[in-house]
């Protein structure tokens, strides 16, 4: 007989069909195996739970070992995550269908029922579709096929990649109900009334007229509109927030499958991969590409239907790690899934995550003096340095205390997104929670600004734009800022000085005005909106200067984000001291400014931020294994005025989440309610000592 639960193991694993024909009984000859792949099981190694290495597994309810034998009845539900069967019954007694690790819906739930005794060592699959094993039971359905598809399901794992990535599916949004439509146009007509603010402030109200400057500030602030659906989260029904009017996504992930994520590590990826997976809608499409040694698609980029999320969740929870770090390979093909595409969503993102350095591509170039060339990693498509290149943002997540923060942080910054450092294994959920709150609110595509001077006599000085790319044009008359997409509520303030003369005969100064472009992503119109043209009083006596609390508090910003860059450039050259004095004395400089007097909130977060940092250099070992990732997302952060995460928190509680969405915060919020119902979270999410 063990030579016979062999093959049906084998069968299993390789998505055969077990036919039982009515009637039959464990000993009948007409029990057999057919072969055509008409079943699709909750894991493409569905046999390796039947294995000895399952005696290894816990269960994600009451952290027990699960083992074979030990008179534990074992559930594996579809989405191949296991339990024990009273545990998970007990869960779901109430009605609740939803996976407890990935918050998957399940089409079957467990139920306590009668069975039959069946001889030692025999398996038995009853008309409900359960497969009993030795106190082992799995659930096998047959999955819906996908709409305008030819392909069998499971093919979504073992069919070769094609040469062109051409396969995407359909946008096929002429599929929405009625209601949907005109929700979405409802919402359409109230948002092409709703544009972006944009505001001006000079560094004082009025200078005298017989004063000059050369170097005479305004602060550009500009702030999204609000979300499409202004609609919050209520988190007693968590259901998709992609089902509120919004402009969907493009979304391709890269995961790091290598053998140094093999355990703890992959099992959060897929839980964090599973949210992330429920929460998209049904216009959004995502494929995810897998790489160790080398890289994979799993699937193609489909929309997230009820049958798309099945299927990704299946690919995903597949996954095994092993072999090398090939991120070089990954970001390839991730680049090639949004350069092949036939359509295309409004938004496009890539989300890399790895927890190694990259040991193909740039590690000959490691025991050299200088820096790796990291470009080396990236295809056109993300640097965008070629006419045809789209440069579409990667959004990097370093995992653990060994990955190469330099590496990824590079990534990040030449294709425009931002550099997370996820410390501590238990946030990587958060994390991604917090990436695609971001995404799922894009209100604003394509913002470029331009600045003209309005008075003959003045020129522009400089432009303090952080990471965006700015120009300006050799008179000194106008300059430009490409800014880009912009999230729901998000802010952007970027400081111009300009030379300011003297003024005689008038009794103020006329010195700018701000015009702004972009693509409403909804509605697909171009907004132009032109502001205010930007005035200061000219008396004849001086009176007391007042600088602008806005205008001191980007000044503090900007000086905190200098001196993290030197201060990690001194790091990396070994003088650790030197470091930490650079922070220092920048934490006195603000110490004494208007806005740690008027105890400004951000002052007193980026304070906090570079008393962390400080910290995180207190010796080589503790620079390696976190401080310089910490500073690098720090400064992806506060160059991007957006929101990483960084070191051992996302929450609301942190000292460095200055930059947070009100989107960003629902989901997250979103996140840690689908978290407390698991035990294993909730332990490695508890504070370690440093």
């Amino acid at each position: 007989m063990s030579s016979k639960w062999r093959k049906l193991k084998l069968a299993l694993g390789f998505n055969l069909c077990v036919y039982v024909p009515p009637g039959a009984t464990h000993d009948s000859p007409e029990r057999s195996l057919l072969s055509p792949t008409t079943w699709t099981f909750g894991s493409a190694h569905l046999s390796k739970s039947f294995s000895t290495s399952s005696s290894k597994k816990t269960c994600s309810i009451c952290l027990a070992n699960m083992k074979l034998g030990d008179g534990n009845a074992i559930f594996t539900a579809e989405c191949s995550h296991s339990f024990h069967f009273h545990c998970i019954a007990s869960n779901v007694k109430h009605g609740n269908q939803l996976c407890p690790v990935c918050r998957a819906k399940w089409k079957e739930i467990p139920c306590q029922g009668p069975t039959l005794e069946l001889p030692s060592g025999r398996s038995r699959v009853d008309p409900a579709g359960w497969l009993h094993n030795n106190g082992m039971m799995t659930v096998v359905r047959r999955l819906p096929r996908r709409p305008n598809s030819n392909r069998h399901d499971t093919q979504i794992l073992q069919s070769p990649e094609p040469a062109v990535f051409d396969d995407d599916e359909s946008l096929d949004h002429k599929t929405e109900s009625i209601e949907e439509i005109l929700t979405v146009k409802n919402h359409a007509d109230t948002v092409s009334c709703t544009t972006i603010n944009v505001e001006t402030y000079p560094e004082v109200p009025a200078v005298p007229q017989y004063n000059a400057s050369n170097n005479f500030t305004v602060l550009i602030h500009l702030k999204a509109p609000v979300s499409f659906s202004g609609h919050s989260i209520n988190q007693s029904n968590l259901s998709p927030i992609s089902q509120t009017p919004r402009a969907p996504v493009d979304l391709v992930t890269i995961l790091d499958i290598s053998g140094s994520m093999a355990g703890t590590k992959l099992a959060l990826l897929k839980r964090a991969m599973g949210f992330v997976i429920q929460n998209l809608g049904p216009n959004d499409r995502l494929t995810v590409i897998a790489f160790s040694s080398t890289a994979r698609r799993l699937f193609p980029l489909s929309r997230m239907s009820e049958t798309g999320r099945q299927q990704a969740l299946q690919a995903v929870n597949s996954l095994v790690a092993n072999g090398g770090t090939n991120i070089a390979e990954g970001l390839r093909k991730g680049a090639k899934a949004m350069e092949d595409r036939r359509e295309k969503n409004a938004v496009s993102s890539i989300i890399l995550l790895s927890d190694g350095q990259d040991t193909y591509t740039i590690s000959g170039s490691r025991g050299s003096q200088s820096e790796p060339n990291y470009e080396l990693l990236l295809p056109t498509s993300i640097h965008g340095k070629e006419s045809h290149g789209v440069k579409v943002p990667v959004h990097a997540f370093g995992f653990g205390t060994d990955h190469d923060a330099s590496l990824m942080h590079s990534i990040s910054e030449t294709s425009g997104g931002t550099f997370s450092f996820i410390e501590k294994e238990g946030t990587i959920q958060d994390a991604f929670a917090q990436c695609i709150g971001g995404l799922l609110s894009v209100v604003v595509k394509e913002l470029h600004l331009t600045i003209e001077t309005v008075d003959s006599r003045i020129s522009l000085g400089s432009i303090k734009t952080g990471s965006y790319p700015n120009h300006m044009m050799p008179n000194g008359k106008t300059a430009y800022v490409e800014v880009g997409d912009l999230y729901a509520d998000e802010e952007r303030d970027f400081l111009v000085s300009v030379n300011l003369p003297k003024e005689i005969l008038n009794k103020e100064t006329s010195i700018l005005k701000v015009r702004s472009n972009y693509i409403n992503p909804l509605t697909k119109q171009t907004v132009t909106l032109d502001s205010d043209i930007v005035k200061i009083m000219r008396p004849e006596i001086a009176g007391q200067d007042i600088v602008s609390i806005e205008v001191d508090r980007q000044r503090n910003r900007l000086q905190a984000a200098e001196s993290m860059a030197e201060a990690r450039a001194a790091a990396e050259q070994g003088d650790l001291a030197g470091a930490i004095s650079i922070l220092e004395s920048c934490r006195n400089m603000l110490s004494q400014t208007v806005s740690a007097r008027a105890h400004d909130h951000l002052c007193i977060a980026l304070d906090a931020e570079l008393k962390e940092m400080q910290e995180r250099m207190a010796s080589r070992h503790v620079y390696e294994a976190s401080g310089r990732a910490y500073i690098l997302s720090g400064l992806s952060s506060h160059s991007w005025q957006r929101a990483t995460s960084r070191g051992d928190s996302v929450d609301s509680s942190s000292l460095v989440q200055a930059y947070q969405t009100r989107s960003m915060t629902e989901m997250l919020s979103r996140s840690q309610a689908t978290l407390l119902g698991s035990p294993l979270a909730y332990r490695l999410l508890q504070p370690k000592p440093r």
